[in-house]
């Protein structure tokens, strides 16, 4: 056995020729008392994230650069012949509201917008150009849009027929908005277990008198007009007998003017049978609705989607034989890059207010005041602009707003630009409010416009607070002290001053609409009262000069300005910045977008159950936080583009509660 209790330790210089040489501790060395000292770790760790940061916003911008430049179209790039493929999976809209780049992550449920004018002029170009052979309106996943822009799409693809070209439109289920672009096709295609069924304007919406009672909520409302039926759900269980009429009124105006469009663009459709009887129609056919509708002339076709790609590769050719169902197609988006709108002759500005009328800044797909005021000022101080443009597809919002936008309107009047409005499909109260400048207003048949009136809300919670044993107390200097008072209760003073201030701002707009249509104000006033029109109605009682689109509003503009020869519109708005479109690319935004448009009868039912959601957070937001007097129309988001609630609004039961205890 071996004493190794006699054995010397070895020290590092004595362990033999293959020894690693160690490093003798100092006097006072960190190490010698066991690591690292506290502050070197830390800063030590703070540049370890710096530097982990760096390399992954590195690699997301590189990432992101790339996915977005090899999606984007490239107008450079030549266009193949084929069928133009109008595919939309989604919702036309006036302006594309931004897409959320963290959409994907956050669980946001846009869906995908369609710009009509970029749709149009695609159409219109295909007409005339020999490498389209054919154009395809893919509406398997179309939600709809307003009635006025789906007849400019509509009047487009008429230009394609009278080009003797074909259109072939396919769909699953075709709804009202879907079918009133179908109608306009040569040839129209449905699924087997799909069809046509056309439910026409209307139906409910909530009432919440019975709640806000049972819960103790008080709802200080303060409005001028009869027909100011924004604010009946939270003063009445039912719609009133003058709301009801007014509603039914331009609902039957548009209605009328669907069925004339569609009546003349399927002249074969028995739709008037159709529409009487629909389940005896379908019971006719053996409960099958396809087969119903082909055999009312509704549609040509039954057959899925491969069957309609063989159908169009007889038209437009295809790549492979040996799959014929794939036809040589043209996407709309490089298509709409490879031809971009004309800039010849003179300019004339075109500045859009489309959603609601907010105060402040705004990004696309919403008016925000001092945006849209910008946009007018900027263009007012061009010197290459000959007049202006207003485009107007807003429901109204807030007077401050409105009113914002109408004095800009007046900064351009004095520098003698001519200013015209041409109304898309809702231009209603604070959508009227900045038309009043107009040297004259263009609207359609099927725009809802008017609803001339103001209101305010304000929830007070006394009650509520009474019911579970909570009440208030304190001291007051004046009437006013401590007022709106929404936890203890508004008192009398308070309510009389608020409803003077809104009653002094509906004679404000009611002298502006007299003055600008050089009416007396008691013919204004005998049409107003909050009352909403349709464009046919409104241009008889002369809230409109002339019927006509865009285009005719920007011959109107550029007349007034005498201006000989060519012009072009050139828009002042928003656009979505090139960061946000990096990295909606890169996260998959836009793909999720596509995704969330419904198909067939389930997936439009469980659409419209998301638009009932939304209708209801929307009718509790404007309980909430409307925050100043509102010249709003809230029945006409009926009839604007039904885009669903972005990532930003309440979502499902637990989402809204927890708005409304926020």
């Amino acid at each position: 056995m071996t004493d190794t209790s006699a054995t010397p330790p070895q020290t590092p210089d004595s362990a033999g020729p293959w020894a690693i040489p160690v490093r003798r501790p100092l006097p006072g060395d960190d190490r010698q008392r066991g690591g690292t000292s506290f502050p070197r770790k830390v800063w030590n760790l703070l540049v370890a994230i710096k530097d982990g940061l760096a390399l992954l916003f590195l690699l997301l911008f590189f990432v992101g650069l790339f996915a977005l430049l090899s999606g984007r179209p490239n107008a450079s790039l030549p266009v193949s012949k084929g069928a133009l493929v109008v595919e939309l999976d989604g919702v036309l809209s006036e302006q594309p509201a931004e897409v959320d780049p963290f959409a994907a992550v956050s669980g946001g449920d846009r869906m995908k917008e369609y710009r009509t004018r970029d749709v149009v002029r695609a159409i219109e170009t295909a007409a005339k150009d020999d490498r389209v052979s054919a154009v395809v309106l893919d509406l398997d996943r179309f939600v709809g849009g307003g009635q006025v822009s789906l007849a400019e799409v509509g009047a487009a693809v008429d230009k394609v027929r009278a080009a003797k070209k074909p259109v072939l439109a396919f769909a699953t289920a075709y709804t009202t908005d879907s079918y009133q672009l179908a109608a306009h096709a040569s040839e129209i295609w449905t699924d087997s277990i799909g069809g046509v069924a056309v439910a026409g304007p209307g139906g409910s919406r909530l009432y919440y008198k019975g709640l806000m009672d049972r819960l103790g909520i008080t709802a200080n409302i303060y409005r001028v007009g009869t027909f100011k039926s924004a604010v009946e759900p939270y003063l009445r269980s039912d719609q009133s007998p003058e709301a009801k009429e007014a509603n039914l009124a331009y609902a039957s105006v548009l209605w009328d003017t669907w069925l004339a469009e569609v009546k003349k663009a399927r002249p074969q459709a028995k739709l008037d049978a159709v529409l009487a009887t629909p389940a005896a129609v379908v019971k006719a056919a053996n409960n099958d609705l396809s087969k119903a509708s082909l055999d009312s002339g509704l549609v040509d076709k039954i057959g899925g989607r491969l069957a309609f790609g063989e159908r169009v590769a007889e038209i437009a050719g295809a790549p492979d034989d040996s799959q014929p169902w794939i036809y040589n197609a043209i996407p709309l988006k490089n298509w709409v890059a490879a031809n971009p709108p004309e800039a010849k002759g003179a300019a004339i500005a075109v500045v859009p207010v489309v959603g609601t009328i907010v105060d402040g800044k705004a990004r696309p797909g919403s008016a925000g005041g001092d945006t849209i005021a910008e946009h007018i000022l900027e263009a007012a101080s061009d010197d290459g602009v000959k007049a202006i443009v207003l485009r107007v597809d807003s429901p109204g919002g807030s007077v401050l707003a409105s009113e914002q936008i109408r004095q800009a309107l007046l900064v351009a009047k004095a520098k003698k630009l001519p200013i015209v409005v041409s109304m898309a499909n809702v231009a209603a109260s604070g959508g009227y409010w900045v038309s009043t400048p107009a040297d004259r207003i263009f609207a359609e048949p099927e725009t809802i416009t008017g609803s001339i009136g103001v209101f305010g809300i304000l929830p007070s919670f006394d009650k509520t607070l009474a019911k579970i044993g909570v009440t208030t107390d304190g001291i007051r200097t004046t009437p006013l002290s401590g007022q709106p008072d929404i936890l203890g209760g508004v008192n009398e003073e308070f309510n009389q001053l608020a409803q003077a201030g809104v009653e002094d701002v509906y004679a404000r707009f009611t002298g502006l609409v007299a003055k600008s249509r050089k009416q007396p104000i008691e013919k204004i006033e005998a049409i107003a009262e909050g009352r909403v029109w349709a464009g046919g109605t409104a241009r008889q009682i002369g809230l409109v000069d002339q019927f006509g689109g865009l285009p005719d509003a920007l011959a109107a503009a550029a007349k007034l300005a005498k201006v000989d020869g060519a012009f072009h519109g050139q828009y002042f708005e928003e656009e979505q910045s090139e960061w946000s479109k990096m990295l909606a690319a890169w996260t998959g935004a836009e793909q999720d977008e596509t995704a969330l448009a419904p198909r067939g009868w389930f997936g439009i039912a469980a659409m419209n159950r998301t638009l009932a959601e939304r209708r209801l957070v929307q009718d509790m937001q404007m309980l909430t936080s409307s925050g100043s007097v509102q010249a709003a129309c809230l029945d006409c988001r009926a009839y604007l583009p039904p885009v669903p609630a972005g990532s930003t609004e309440a979502k499902g039961l637990i989402g809204m509660l927890a708005f409304l205890l926020k």
